[in-house]
């Protein structure tokens, strides 16, 4: 993904009110694609999706999820596309899977539980359910209908929200506010709420947390370099937590990165004294010799009330 469009994020922006026409246009299609039936797996599906493009927080929070199912005593499996990944088809993520083929996400999940990508849902669904999975979870895809879901979140990043509240191209919405909300049960917002939210939905409020690597950095000079839908959510609480971020290089969602990148990254770090650090998101596209000299600097999902989300997974986790 690239740079979101700053004018996405400005409610007063004649280009996005010109751009507004093309936005009805993709709202029907959505709308009409959302509305076809889906399949009722034999399992309860949990579904952690969003209305904007990019950077809402939902693999961390599927990643959170998977791990509080898992102490429940279930045979969970992860669904997802599969994001800039080569494979095509229903594909169990394995061991030796790379980025380029299945995402970075996926590599991710699969740490934590069987994952399936591929773009039909469904047939990812029926295969886990196969291969005797008891709870299906999918890190996107509430804009997906080939699927029926029991329990959906809408994942809300509490820092830009909806932006300027526009459906694509005008704004970063995939479908309007309501329509999503209406196929939830409940919101997830994710860090201190900027922009005012408002959602007809309960409303569970949590936070990332940095992991307990960000110690070794308390003090130390650090080059930080990330390819995530917003760069900065790892930048400041890097500086938060005291590390003298002396550098900071962007680089677009999923970015694959070459290996002259990387060796001038690993260049401009020695030259400033520093320590790279970067996402494991961003880790598992790295080569192994590089990624041995990059620290990685993970987070976690923080709930202000863990019994509200306990009781919504109570009612589809029997």
């Amino acid at each position: 993904m690239i740079r979101a469009p700053a004018f996405w994020f400005r409610r007063d922006s004649w280009l996005g009110a010109a751009l507004s026409p093309l936005s009805a246009i993709g709202t029907a299609i959505t709308a009409r694609r959302v509305a076809r039936p889906g399949w009722r797996a034999p399992v309860p599906v949990i579904c952690c999706g969003n209305v904007t493009v990019g950077g809402a927080g939902k693999t961390t929070l599927v990643l959170d999820l998977a791990q509080r199912l898992r102490k429940r005593g279930c045979a969970v499996h992860i669904l997802l596309r599969g994001y800039k990944g080569a494979s095509r088809g229903v594909h169990r993520v394995q061991p030796d899977d790379t980025a380029a083929m299945v995402g970075d996400e996926a590599l991710l999940l699969a740490e934590i539980a069987p994952t399936w990508t591929g773009a039909d849902r469904a047939a990812s669904a029926a295969a886990a359910v196969a291969a005797r999975a008891t709870v299906l979870l999918m890190d996107d895809g509430l804009q997906n209908p080939s699927l029926c879901k029991d329990l959906s979140f809408l994942v809300i990043d509490g820092a830009t929200g909806f932006g300027n509240n526009r459906v694509l191209p005008a704004g970063p919405l995939r479908e309007p506010v309501e329509a999503g909300a209406a196929r939830c049960q409940a919101a997830v917002l994710i860090g201190p709420d900027a922009t005012g939210i408002a959602v007809p939905l309960p409303i569970l409020r949590a936070d990332l947390v940095q992991g307990p690597e960000i110690e070794a950095l308390r003090g130390q000079r650090v080059l930080a370099f990330a390819g995530i839908a917003r760069p900065e959510k790892f930048f400041q609480p890097l500086e938060a937590a005291g590390a003298e971020v002396v550098d900071k290089v962007p680089f677009p969602d999923h970015h694959f990165y070459t290996r002259r990148e990387l060796e001038g990254l690993l260049d401009r770090a020695r030259a400033l004294d520093a320590v790279p650090v970067t996402t494991p998101k961003d880790a598992v596209r790295l080569p192994p010799d590089i990624r041995a000299q990059v620290r990685v600097v993970g987070v976690s999902v923080a709930w202000a009330d863990g019994a509200a989300l306990d009781t919504l997974l109570n009612s589809v986790i029997k």
